[in-house]
């Protein structure tokens, strides 16, 4: 089915063929998130480095819908937020403030992802943000940082001081507004966005029923231990974002285009 795909979806010639794919795989997240409800109408962001680019990363065009991105859309921007080529859309600016930052400096930085869906917003609203009493939540012991609210994330110095919070850590959960992650490969950021989406729908709707119950540190460490998403070998979450992939391009395969 794929090779059928990019038979009728080919490459342009003007772009290199591990960017394209890149492309076509960063778009394809981006239907991916329509698919899943974890859009905000233009907003929020996934940007992924650009193979044997360094400094440069696609991010998605500033007035489309997720269900309208597409492989030949994505705009191509250094980690200053400058377009690189040709675009007729620009970025938006918060889609570069924090996301330039961690590609510039963040080594296995391959892929950032930032969304507003009501779960996860609503624990990095809370004090004491994500509970480690859950089966998916139990995967993510010790990878979550916090960044405290300073507004819309669209000054470049906030930017350092977000790479700061992060510390190193994939999580990130920027307090009174949104989750972020950062993986070193597509698949693994869309695995721990995953993880963090269920792990707060399960915290907010076992909280509107009583006392959360804790799990014990040793098992949480084993949770962490076994957990395929961090785990290359296995794929780091590559077999789900195909699976999910397989979904989009039975419905709707113009994101390669």
């Amino acid at each position: 089915m794929t090779s059928d795909l990019n038979t009728a979806y080919p490459r342009p010639a003007h772009i290199a063929p591990a960017e394209w794919a890149a492309r076509v795989q960063l778009a394809a997240a981006y239907r991916v998130f329509d698919r899943l409800g974890w859009t905000e109408l233009i907003y929020n962001h996934i940007s992924l480095r650009v193979p044997d680019e360094p400094g440069h990363f696609l991010l998605n065009p500033f007035g489309l819908h997720y269900s309208e991105v597409c492989a030949s859309n994505l705009v191509k921007v250094d980690v200053r937020g400058n377009i690189i080529g040709d675009s007729a859309w620009p970025i938006n600016p918060a889609g570069f403030t924090f996301h330039g930052a961690i590609h510039e400096t963040m080594p296995d930085a391959h892929c950032v992802m930032h969304v507003h869906t009501t779960p996860t917003m609503a624990v990095c609203c809370l004090d004491e943000g994500l509970s480690f009493t859950n089966f998916y939540a139990a995967q993510l012991y010790g990878k979550v940082a916090y960044h405290d609210f300073e507004g819309i994330t669209v000054h470049l110095d906030e930017g350092r001081r977000i790479l700061a919070s992060a510390a190193g850590n994939p999580v990130l959960l920027l307090r009174n507004h949104g989750p972020v992650t950062i993986g070193f490969s597509l698949a693994n950021a869309f695995g721990l966005m995953w993880l963090l989406q269920r792990a707060c729908e399960v915290q907010v709707t076992a909280m509107a029923m009583g006392r959360l119950r804790p799990i014990a540190a040793p098992v949480l460490d084993g949770c962490v231990r076994d957990s395929l998403n961090f785990n290359p070998k296995f794929g780091a979450g590559q077999d789900a974002f195909d699976a999910m992939q397989r979904l989009v391009d039975r419905v709707d395969p113009s994101y390669r285009g």
